[in-house]
């Protein structure tokens, strides 16, 4: 029996391997209330079982919504991974959010199913778990924060908010009391001491700079450790810079979830 299982550990390794020499995305899928979702995940070059990765979790836009499996990595994270990727040292884990929904309910169980199983999969260590979305995602990455306290070292956040389905905006976090006065500060105070960077475009139309304005300065107001980025005369397409933000990664990957609990 130990020689099975030992034999099928190789198998498996094996099979990741070609799939890294041949391509740096590996299909995946999962089942869920049953559903199938498929996803992909980013293998870094030269990934082995003899060491534990971090691994990142990435969420993508509203245009990239559906089920061709393709979409998610056309924007954001994906392409600078396919440019600059090759010394990137994480695992990053890409699923697709069907059309017409959000980052929460049965699609934020999707990505966190997607992200467990990666885990498990590609030799992921716990406590270094990164979060990150755009636009849509950027909610996402808010709304996964605010459900699971203490699951990420740390978090990128780009021109995402909180919204509120009083003033109509169709993207919001969802969980917020309706009679909390300012659903920011109550947010920050419930994602943990989650150290998070924020970025925007400073004529970002689509979801106004206020939103990481107010988010950052709630964050800040509880001595978080937080960052902002606003690029001049950028709309609502940051994320290129974002993710070429050179001290971006370096930032994120020094951070360890046994930081964060002794901050608490």
């Amino acid at each position: 029996m130990r020689r099975l299982i030992l034999l099928l550990c190789l198998m498996i390794a094996s099979a990741v391997c070609h799939a890294t020499a041949s391509a740096p995305f590996v299909e995946r899928s999962l089942d869920l209330h049953g559903k199938t979702y498929r996803y992909q995940v980013f293998v870094p070059d030269g990934w082995t079982t003899k060491q534990t990765w971090p691994v990142v979790l990435f969420l993508h836009g509203s245009g990239e919504s559906g089920n061709d499996n393709r979409s998610q990595l056309s924007q954001g994270l994906p392409p600078w991974l396919k440019q600059q990727g090759k010394d990137f040292r994480a695992v990053v884990v890409i699923p697709q959010a069907p059309d017409a929904s959000g980052w929460n309910g049965d699609t934020e169980q999707m990505a966190l199913k997607a992200l467990d199983d990666s885990i498990k999969a590609y030799h992921g260590d716990r406590e270094r778990l990164y979060l990150t979305g755009l636009s849509m995602g950027g909610y996402g990455a808010w709304q996964i924060a605010l459900d699971h306290p203490g699951m990420f070292a740390a978090a990128a956040i780009i021109c995402g908010g909180i919204g509120h389905p009083d003033d109509g905006d169709p993207l919001h976090i969802e969980g917020i009391p309706a009679n909390v006065s300012d659903p920011y500060a109550w947010v920050a105070a419930h994602i943990g001491k989650l150290p998070v960077w924020i970025f925007n475009g400073a004529i970002d139309d689509v979801v106004p700079p206020a939103e990481s304005h107010r988010m950052h300065a709630a964050l800040q107001a509880l001595g978080d450790d937080v960052r902002y980025t606003e690029f001049p005369g950028v709309g609502h397409g940051s994320w290129p810079m974002a993710y070429a933000t050179s001290e971006l990664w370096p930032w994120m990957f020094s951070h360890r979830l046994a930081q964060a609990r002794a901050r608490r």
